[in-house]
């Protein structure tokens, strides 16, 4: 793989059956960051403020994005062994976690795996619990203009997607990126019912980073995860729905590197 510290990477790595396609820049502590159900190719912002300061390594989940789809990986379970297979594959023995959405219950199910490998766990707007009282939205189901309203707080964000007809490629991408998250979420939905008894294996610095309103994984789900990992932390960011990045990239960005680098590479 070329340096990552040279610039922006985009590389394909041979991950069993296939290829996963796999950005990485900057340099530093290795942060391992695991992309939401919408797919990969809208975090460049974020991935831009992270680089600054650390060697980030953002693949495209097996299915999503560039990667190929892997049939040996087709359970949550299954997706775990890949991520640690990728992890010996690039020589990453301890590394950070953070993980949005669905990347962010992937994220919890990898550090409740291999918890001494992990230094920091960071969730934003985590999927991977049921909470009866506050289910998730159906994203299968739902209109493209209600997904559009329910991840923007800024009415000029929604307008402005609402306004841009999407391109053939944007909808192929999309239904590719849906096809794979349904092979992982959908029976049951975007949910391990066998993950609560695993999260206080969790035992490295945990932050929980919930939107302000979040009608698609609501925030009680994040009081899940801040409750049931031992010492988490649970903080909210203001004015955001649950697409963090979109809205306030490098306000998201500067509360992970705060919490796992220090304020001082977090100002950079």
């Amino acid at each position: 793989m070329t340096d990552s510290a040279a610039g922006p990477t985009r590389t394909r790595v041979p991950m069993g059956s296939g290829e996963i396609s796999l950005f990485r820049r900057g340099s530093g502590r290795p942060v391992l960051f695991l992309h939401a159900a919408g797919g990969a190719g809208n975090w460049e912002p974020f991935h831009e403020r992270m680089s600054q300061s650390v060697d980030l390594i953002a693949p495209d989940h097996p299915g999503f994005g560039h990667s190929d789809e892997l049939p040996e990986v087709a359970t949550m379970a299954d997706l775990v062994q890949h991520y640690i297979a990728l992890l010996d594959e690039l020589g990453i023995d301890r590394l950070d976690v953070v993980g949005a959405s669905f990347g962010g219950w992937t994220a919890a199910e990898l550090t409740s795996t291999i918890p001494d490998r992990v230094e920091h766990l960071v969730l934003m707007a985590p999927a991977g619990l049921e909470v009866p009282e506050a289910p998730p939205a159906d994203l299968f189901s739902m209109a493209p203009p209600d997904l559009v309203r329910a991840l923007f707080y800024d009415d000029a964000l929604v307008e402005a997607a609402l306004s841009a007809p999407p391109t053939p490629e944007a909808i192929a991408q999309t239904e590719k990126d849906m096809a794979a998250f349904a092979r992982f979420a959908r029976d049951p939905y975007l949910h391990n019912p066998e993950l609560p008894a695993r999260l206080p294996r969790i035992t490295c610095p945990t932050l929980v980073i919930a939107a302000e309103i979040d009608v698609i994984v609501p925030r009680e789900h994040s009081e899940a995860y801040a409750k049931a990992i031992p010492g988490a932390e649970l903080r909210d960011l203001p004015r955001t729905r649950h697409g963090l990045h979109h809205e306030r990239p490098d306000e998201v960005a500067a509360e992970v590197l705060g919490f796992i680098t220090g304020s001082e590479a977090a100002a950079r």
